[in-house]
């Protein structure tokens, strides 16, 4: 079948390619994608030409295709529904709706272990978000978060709301949001968040945090989150840095406040559920999450597929109020 797909040329140059998929063979079946999401943080540096030579390997996503010296088809953000299966295909049907961790292809053939049924009560068009929840809500459990406390996250992007909006469904309170960018005072709001601007946190403006998620992936969002936090607090670094190097002012707070910085990546679950939480089972509640119609928020208005390639420029541009932008195919109803 010849389909097509969405593939990085060169570096700020991208085309709907023409290609083939064969029938699904076993563990595997054919998806017919109804939506898929960019990613703003980690796409951008594909678009861009941007992935340092030493993160090839550990930036691939899964069903990628070709390399990131060009050409490449890069993306894990697809929803669509089943309309062909092969042999031991874990259980799917045709017509069951799935998230995949696959790039942007109007029918694509995927290995069922990448594939997550959607669950009832999920709109298919938010479902795009569920690995940005996944990153989100392993974050949150590697802080292994207290019951009760001040809890504060640096960075608005579609991750750092995504974290904040998990803890509040968690404990119940408020945490806040902080970034550069005043305008992410109106998408916090509508989440249900407190927000501070950076310039307003740096002053001393908050109650001394427990918890704070850094996931601005900048040096100023880990130092501020250092010099924020109260005595013995966790701080959580979720940002990726590649090749650049990170200059922190490591006296004053961080040493007489014991404080402890952690790391956070999705590729393995949190140490703290490792042993009774599997890949699948933490996709699942991540998607739970998901249910919430006012995550609608982090979505840009659709764009059709067909006119991706001529978007990317603008989707891409330094732009601190674009959220997730969503992909529409033309099988979509």
């Amino acid at each position: 079948m010849t389909v097509k797909r969405l593939t990085y040329t060169a570096a700020r140059t991208a085309t709907l390619e023409q290609c083939t998929v064969q029938q699904p063979g076993r563990g595997q079946v054919l998806v017919q994608t109804l939506y898929s999401g960019i990613s703003r943080g980690t796409e951008s540096l594909v678009f861009n030409g941007l992935v340092p030579v030493c993160e090839h390997h550990r930036m691939r996503c899964p069903h990628q295709q070709g390399s990131f010296t060009y050409p490449v088809s890069y993306g894990y953000a697809a929803v669509g529904e089943i309309v062909a299966t092969g042999p031991e295909s874990g259980g799917y049907s045709p017509g069951d709706r799935v998230f995949c961790l696959h790039p942007h292809q109007d029918l694509f053939v995927a290995d069922t272990g990448f594939c997550h049924p959607i669950p009832d009560g999920l709109a298919l068009h938010r479902a795009v978000l569920a690995a940005n929840a996944e990153t989100a809500l392993n974050a949150v459990w590697d802080s292994e978060l207290p019951d009760s406390g001040n809890t504060c996250v640096i960075g608005a992007g579609v991750v750092g709301l995504l974290t904040a909006f998990i803890i509040a469904r968690m404990t119940g309170t408020r945490p806040i949001v902080i970034d550069i960018n005043p305008l992410k005072q109106k998408v916090t709001g509508h989440l249900g968040l407190e927000f501070m601007t950076t310039a307003d946190a740096a002053e001393g403006n908050l109650p001394p945090p427990d918890r704070v998620f850094n996931t601005s992936a900048s040096q100023e969002g880990l130092q501020l989150a250092l010099d924020l936090a109260a005595f013995e607090a966790t701080i959580v670094e979720m940002s990726w840095y590649g090749e650049r190097s990170v200059d922190l002012k490591l006296g004053g707070n961080f040493h007489s406040g014991r404080l402890r910085i952690i790391s956070s990546q999705v590729g393995h679950v949190s140490a703290t559920r490792r042993n009774r939480v599997s890949h699948q089972q933490r996709m699942q509640q991540a998607l739970a999450y998901l249910k919430d119609t006012r995550l609608d928020a982090l979505l840009e208005p659709a764009i059709d597929f067909e006119d991706l390639p001529t978007h990317l420029p603008g989707i891409f541009a330094d732009r601190a109020d674009v959220l997730c932008q969503l992909v529409r195919y033309r099988n979509t109803t």
